[in-house]
């Protein structure tokens, strides 16, 4: 069996599959160079190469015995303008411009817009960002069949082009006919995460839970003003968030991200629910073999903030240097949590316990392993809550999952400092002091001398019942006997 070392950093890596690395041999190449979970758009492609890719993750989740997350990543609904008499057409700055409702091909003075709903909620004053914010127009004028705007920015605007409705609520779901096709292939076919995109209210998020039935773990994408606005109502239905950076640079003012990624980290840590980091983080590796100082920058910052994960889109999946853009992002990631001042500055945001056993035992494994040399925090779990307690409070030492529970081990690959290992359940205190022991040697976490943090719940197996912890020493004999092939 093949086998992977430890990541040596904290942070996990989501990389997106697509043309440049759906093969079997490239997804390999690159879970070797330090992905810990892979993100499947299902914007693009065919499902037949969905599967593909899927099939070839889960290979290697066998041949490296190491859960590896799949995130399937919904599309939702896309508001685009209609077609051009020409194919395309130029708007002039300042001129004025109207979407309506007829079919007939625009030209450089209107165009449809095949989206009725929009000319019941748009009013004067508002803005229609086309082409990911490259032409911005002002709404002067808006009726029932009519919305004439001024063009604040104007340009090239072609067929099909993207709208973006920053001021508006907008009422339409965020689930489209297609979007649930694609979360029934990727359910039938074992996803583990569900990215829902174009959350705009809690009630998306709900919708989205109804349809999957229980399955799986559902991850709010924030890329709307209007879901930024509801982020702790979100956030209480979702298993975890990704800060969508795409879209919130379009909707808002650049200089208005960087905090409100910022914000949205610390939330969601607060409340100990996974948040990625995405969009355009490396993303002149597309065609360069090296990132800009910018770039660079840009991914330290997050790890910084203390994100759980960072995520790669067309880097690794359209790009000419997918191995080299996971190389440079992991490379990174080390550098920063090797940094002397990286503790205090994931730390700056407190995180308070809740008055719970289980969240004060959690809070207390960072206490110990920041007093005393540990060397890995041992956390047996069913569901995966008491891993994410534990890695709410960003404890300075690994966290080694010890779960029974397939679906909790791929799940936990997004969250921070965690190292999910699948083993049979425990049923006594011995047992549970001996495979933590034995996980720990065999994983590369503990040598003879090692203190580990063991974390668990009497009775054992249950459910919810984390009220155990406990500070072991390995000893030698305990070295040798791993050194001569121990067995589980």
């Amino acid at each position: 069996m093949a086998k992977l070392e430890p990541r040596g950093r904290k942070v996990k890596i989501l990389a997106t599959v697509g043309p440049a690395s759906r093969e079997p041999e490239m997804l390999r190449k690159l879970l070797m160079a330090g992905v810990d979970a892979f993100r499947v758009n299902m914007s693009h492609g065919e499902h037949a190469d969905h599967a593909r890719a899927i099939e070839a993750i889960r290979a290697l989740e066998k041949e490296f015995a190491r859960p590896i997350a799949i995130l399937a990543d919904l599309q939702g609904p896309k508001l685009r303008v209609g077609s051009f008499k020409d194919g395309s057409a130029v708007i002039r700055h300042g001129s004025r411009f109207t979407l309506d409702r007829d079919v007939t091909p625009g030209d450089e003075s209107r165009v449809q817009l095949p989206h009725p709903e929009l000319f019941e909620v748009l009013h004067k004053g508002q803005r229609l960002l086309i082409n990911d914010g490259k032409l911005r127009l002002r709404v002067v004028e808006a009726g029932h069949d009519r919305i004439v705007c001024t063009a604040e920015v104007g340009g090239v605007i072609s067929d099909r082009k993207g709208v973006n409705v920053p001021d508006a609520l907008i009422p339409i779901p965020a689930l489209t006919d297609k979007d649930r096709r694609d979360l029934a292939f990727a359910i039938q076919h074992g996803a583990d995460w569900i990215g829902l995109s174009f959350v705009q209210r809690p009630e998306d998020v709900a919708e989205a839970r109804r349809l999957m039935g229980g399955y799986g773990a559902l991850c709010a994408k924030i890329e709307k003003p209007a879901a930024v606005k509801q982020l702790d109502a979100i956030l209480e239905l979702s298993d975890g968030v990704m800060v969508a950076r795409g879209d919130l640079g379009v909707e808002l003012n650049p200089e208005e991200v960087p905090p409100l990624q910022k914000r949205i980290v610390e939330t969601a840590r607060s409340v100990g629910k996974p948040v990625i980091v995405a969009t355009q983080m490396l993303e002149s590796m597309i065609e360069s073999p090296a990132p800009t100082r910018a770039e660079v920058s840009d991914v330290a910052n997050a790890v910084y903030d203390g994100a759980d994960a960072v995520m790669l889109s067309a880097e690794t999946a359209a790009g000419q240097w997918p191995v080299e853009a996971v190389t440079i992002m992991s490379r990174i990631a080390q550098e920063v949590e090797r940094d002397p001042g990286y503790k205090g500055r994931i730390r700056f945001h407190q995180t308070i316990p809740e008055r719970t056993t289980a969240d004060a035992l959690a809070h207390a494994c960072m206490t110990i392993a920041d007093t005393v040399s540990i060397s890995a925090i041992v956390v047996f779990t069913g569901s995966g809550a008491t891993a994410r307690r534990v890695a709410r409070e960003r404890p300075s030492t690994p966290m080694m999952v010890l779960t029974p529970s397939t679906s909790t081990a791929r799940r936990v690959a997004l969250l921070w400092g965690a190292h999910a290992i699948m083993t049979r359940d425990i049923g006594s205190f011995e047992e549970m002091i001996g495979k933590g022991k034995r996980m720990a040697l065999r994983n590369g976490f503990a040598e003879a001398g090692s203190k580990l943090i063991a974390l668990a719940g009497v009775p054992f197996g249950t459910p919810g019942a984390t009220n155990l912890l406990h500070v072991v020493t390995v000893n030698g004999d305990e070295l040798k006997r791993h050194k001569a092939g121990d067995t589980d």
